[in-house]
């Protein structure tokens, strides 16, 4: 959409994969909002090397929202997840092919490279006569009240409308302007990311390793190529992150192996430090929280987007519902029914990837060996296994209509 609006229906304060998403969302629902993004058009975000992990439900509400055709060439099926602990012969092994109906025949999702999902996400928003994306400024001010928001922004512009969405990030400032408290912590740990090529064919399995010092995850790309992401120790990865490449490369393979031939890094290697953040509360005054500026989780499981699009679909079916129904969409008791549905979802995996991450990052003998138990164990329970695998697919819970994959 052309030109800036001086209303809105929604106001969403930041052009990430999740404003962006709920912009498509809302727009499929005749709700037009404007997306407020710092980032000024044309100018790219520095290369972070980072993929995402799109779970089969996220996939789903992106075909709903017509954006699934644009991303599947470029989108990597993981038709397979093996999960071991360090070199212990008992694993836990998840193959589609196990499921029933339907689902027998659907990958349990999609690695992605991020610059390819924004690509594809800017690319359907500009086509979209509902939505407008402001580029290059900030919101200096949100005043909310019983009527909705006036946002003032940082080139002088102002934009006035029912709601506002704070999809600004974990480090939010809608959030803190608000006055919402989170629990916020950091994990002793850091990611290393990157890009390697390999000789064998990937086959569509997901690796997850786990090491005394964190997860290593093996993750299928395009081609001939995998996803790393290595998690360290925060004390031992800047020395790893200085290597230099031979050694780099020496350290990488022997936690990777030779089971798919020869590797090769190709491209850099990029640091994330890793923390969790989840907010008191979901809603303010005609104020919503969605994506990491309500939870950020670690990566152990790769959750952390799926978690977003999960915020998008429920976000967009009860403003569409309150459409429909004539009322107020900013109404205390609307967006209340969204923190309702979210809050408990959203912490229950955040405990779950949380406690994950204790149990299986040290090297503790009767730990180690009971973690390797429980893996055989669901591993040889049929329908505990097929439970596990729905729930890494976004199959798990209440789910919205886009993820049921009918219509808003």
């Amino acid at each position: 959409m052309s030109g800036r609006p001086n209303t809105a229906d929604v106001l969403i304060v930041g052009g990430g994969f999740v404003g962006l998403t709920l912009a498509a969302a809302l727009s499929r629902a005749g709700i037009a909002s404007a997306v407020i993004e710092e980032r000024a058009a044309g100018r790219a975000a520095a290369k972070d090397g980072r993929t995402s992990a799109i779970a089969y439900g996220s996939a789903q509400v992106l075909r709903g929202l017509g954006i699934w055709p644009r991303l599947e060439p470029v989108a990597e099926p993981i038709l397979e997840i093996r999960v071991s602990d360090g070199t212990a012969p008992l694993f836990l092994h998840y193959d589609h092919r196990e499921l029933e109906g339907r689902l027998a025949d659907a990958p349990l999702g999609y690695m992605v490279e991020n610059d390819d999902l924004k690509r594809v996400l800017l690319d359907h928003v500009a086509g979209l006569s509902n939505v407008a994306l402001i580029t290059g400024v900030t919101v200096r001010r949100l005043a909310r009240n019983s009527d909705g928001v006036r946002a003032e922004l940082s080139d002088g512009g102002a934009i006035e409308a029912r709601l506002a969405v704070a999809a600004d990030g974990r480090d939010s400032a809608l959030r803190r302007e608000a006055g919402i408290a989170v629990a916020r912590w950091r994990y002793p740990q850091t990611a290393i990311v990157c890009t390697v090529a390999h000789e064998k064919p990937h086959r569509g399995i997901a690796h997850e390793r786990f090491l005394p010092a964190g997860p290593f995850a093996i993750l299928p790309m395009k081609g001939k190529r995998s996803s790393i992401v290595w998690t360290e120790s925060a004390k031992n990865a800047p020395r790893l992150l200085a290597l230099p490449d031979a050694e780099f490369k020496a350290e990488l393979s022997r936690r990777f192996g030779d089971f798919l031939g020869k590797i090769e890094v190709v491209g850099g290697r990029w640091s994330y430090p890793l923390g969790l953040v989840h907010a008191d509360r979901y809603v303010a005054e005609r104020l919503v929280l969605a994506g990491d500026a309500a939870h950020a989780i670690h990566p152990i499981a790769g959750q952390g987007l799926n978690l977003g699009f999960r915020d998008v679909a429920v976000l967009a079916e009860v403003l569409a519902d309150a459409r429909k129904a004539g009322r107020d969409i900013g109404a205390a008791e609307v967006i209340r029914r969204y923190e309702r549905w979210r809050r408990f979802d959203s912490f229950a995996l955040i405990a779950a990837t949380d406690s994950l991450n204790r149990l299986f990052s040290n090297d503790i003998a009767p730990i180690r060996l009971a973690r390797d138990l429980g893996l055989a164990a669901v591993n040889r329970v049929p329908g505990l296994k097929r439970f596990f695998m729905r729930h890494a697919m976004g199959l798990v819970g209440d789910l919205p209509r886009l993820m049921r994959g009918e219509p808003l």
